[in-house]
């Protein structure tokens, strides 16, 4: 079973602005801590991977239960809308949903110049915040 699809960063703001939808950012918490993250109450911070190139947290899915996800769309976020990807399915494959995921995440893959922050979430002009 597929996720429900993908988001632009101003489409899943409008998502999570004007219904009871979930952020799950599932970066890591060095992510959250050096990079920043959504301005969204009730964002649920529940890390895909417990660090880089680990595999997947084995409790991602009873943790996002736990942040109130039953009955409730879900959008996924990640760095660069990759991991999200994977977190969508997951999810999905558990029952809860629909689950969305941000197109280019938090702030987009690595641009000409060798750095991030060109697109996604942050370059959008949407609100978020440091830790």
């Amino acid at each position: 079973m597929s996720y429900a699809g993908d988001l632009t960063p101003a489409q899943a703001h409008e998502l999570l602005t004007s219904t009871d939808a979930l952020l799950v950012d599932v970066r890591t918490p060095d992510e959250w801590q050096h990079i920043g993250v959504p301005d969204i109450p009730g964002t649920a911070f529940v890390p895909w991977v417990l660090v880089p190139g680990s595999p997947p947290n084995p409790d991602f899915v009873a943790q996002v239960q736990a942040a109130g996800a039953a009955g409730r769309a879900v959008v996924a976020l990640c760095r660069s809308g990759q991991r999200s990807i994977a977190a969508a399915h997951a999810l999905t494959a558990a029952g809860l949903g629909p689950v969305y995921n941000v197109l280019q995440g938090f702030e987009g893959d690595v641009g000409p110049d060798g750095q991030r922050g060109h697109t996604g979430w942050r370059a959008d002009g949407l609100p978020w915040r440091s830790l």
